[in-house]
């Protein structure tokens, strides 16, 4: 295993040259930003934050975040305002753009390299007025408590994170953030320590301290808030991935774990449907909300009506998104039943005999004593059914998507010649994880 570990972090640990090149790009863009920032008496100060700052970044992931902190009497209205102004001003040869968490920040690249320009205000710790006002406290806490090898191991857990397709905590993924990873390292002192635990969770366990109750299947603390738990961000599916792919790999450690495996089960591919759409641009956190909420409709609405959804997958261009759900099966039978009350509720059968006799091909009293109808189904083809559905009703779509689908949408099978673009997306549908249910083979 420590052969192992040894190899990833050449991979995960940045080189001298990458690190040079990085902290040249940091001091453009942080200096453009204070050269801005100056003009404003309600920014503070200025500083670096997120894994550039704490030296937990991996060559693949190497965002650089830079806080203009505000002082407290600044109302939400400047703090939104003057962010975008110093943002757009100070990065404007760089294209820069609005994007959305809690509140809005700005969002540019230097030469391959994600710039971020994030408000929050100049609190003490616990006084908190933003969602980002405990990053600055993270940084301090990490830079204080994590060693090199820490930081090291970090990288190593990030990349064995990323590499399993359970890193990233923006709402399409619900994964582990960058953060997190910092967490567990910092609980755990290592990573052999972190896997170890994570394959042993347990239901409710809670890492860290805190005397609040939370009702998710693990909790972790924020280190310094602890009526903060971190595991509300991460779904259930991508928490039990993490723990059977870590059970497996102190199994039998394999480099495997870091690099992907699939076996791909063709049969399925028949029975995968896509809905495509065009977007009207939005901050991706937002689109990632209204999608949910839509893939979420979506589902509920084939499944109720007989097709069986097993698995969904979200693919977001430039454009327009891509939704695509493996079903159970395409197409129902002609006829189903319609069970309705029992004979002993003299005013529910009549409305239920009323509502179904003249569309009914047959009506009877099962072995339960209630009134069953055979129907006809309107659509026995779930891209007849999508297509109907997405012209006349969008029930539980979300409200900001509704217009986009209205003016265009596409509703096909999955074709591998026709979606080539959505090939790296089957892993989500038709793909074991080689590792987390490894074969006897």
């Amino acid at each position: 295993m420590n052969e192992i570990i040894k190899k990833i972090k050449k991979i995960a640990i940045p080189s001298t040259e990458l690190i040079n090149d990085k902290d040249e790009i940091a001091n453009i863009a942080i200096e453009l930003v204070n050269k801005h920032a100056e003009q404003y008496s309600q920014i503070k100060s200025v500083e670096f934050g997120g894994s550039y700052a704490k030296g937990t970044w991996i060559p693949r992931r190497a965002d650089i975040d830079i806080f203009m902190k505000f002082k407290n009497r600044v109302t939400k209205s400047e703090f939104t305002q003057i962010t975008k102004l110093v943002g757009f001003e100070s990065l404007k040869r760089f294209h820069p753009y609005t994007r959305y968490s809690d509140h809005p920040y700005v969002e540019a690249t230097i030469r391959k390299t994600k710039i971020n320009v994030v408000p929050c205000y100049d609190v003490k710790l616990g006084l908190w007025k933003s969602a980002a006002d405990r990053s600055v406290f993270h940084t301090k806490f990490m830079l204080k408590y994590l060693s090199n090898e820490m930081k090291d191991d970090v990288r190593v857990l990030k990349m064995f994170l990323i590499n399993n397709g359970v890193y990233g905590s923006e709402i399409l993924k619900q994964g582990f953030s960058g953060y997190v990873t910092e967490v567990f390292i910092h609980n755990f002192k290592s990573f052999v320590n972190s896997v170890k635990s994570l394959s042993k969770l347990q239901r409710y366990q809670i890492i860290g301290n805190t005397n609040k109750k939370f009702s998710t299947p693990i909790t972790i603390i924020d280190p310094i808030d602890n009526n903060r738990n971190l595991a509300a961000a991460i779904s259930l599916e991508n928490l039990g991935k993490t723990m059977l792919i870590c059970r497996a790999f102190l199994n039998k450690p394999s480099m495997k774990c870091f690099i992907h495996r699939s076996v791909q089960n063709k049969k399925n591919l028949d029975n995968i449907i896509i809905i495509k759409f065009y977007y009207s641009y939005r901050s991706p956190d937002i689109l990632g909300g209204q999608i949910t909420k839509t893939v979420n409709a979506l589902t509920k609405q084939m499944n109720e009506y007989g097709f069986k959804v097993i698995r969904n997958a979200i693919k977001v261009d430039k454009n327009y998104v891509n939704l695509l759900f493996l079903l159970k099966t395409k197409t129902l039978n002609k006829y189903y039943i319609k069970e309705g009350p029992n004979v002993f509720h003299e005013y529910e059968c009549n409305q239920f005999i009323m509502k179904n006799v003249n569309k009914s091909d047959l009506m009877w009293i099962n072995k339960e004593g209630k009134i069953a109808a055979l129907r006809e189904r309107k659509y026995i083809d779930v891209r007849q059914f999508l297509v109907g559905f997405l012209k006349n009703k969008l029930t539980g779509i979300s409200c900001g998507l509704k217009d986009d689908i209205k003016k265009w949408n596409d509703v096909t099978y999955f074709n591998m010649q026709k979606n080539k673009s959505l090939k790296n997306i089957l892993n989500e549908l038709i793909v074991t994880n080689g590792e987390a249910f490894p074969t006897n083979s």
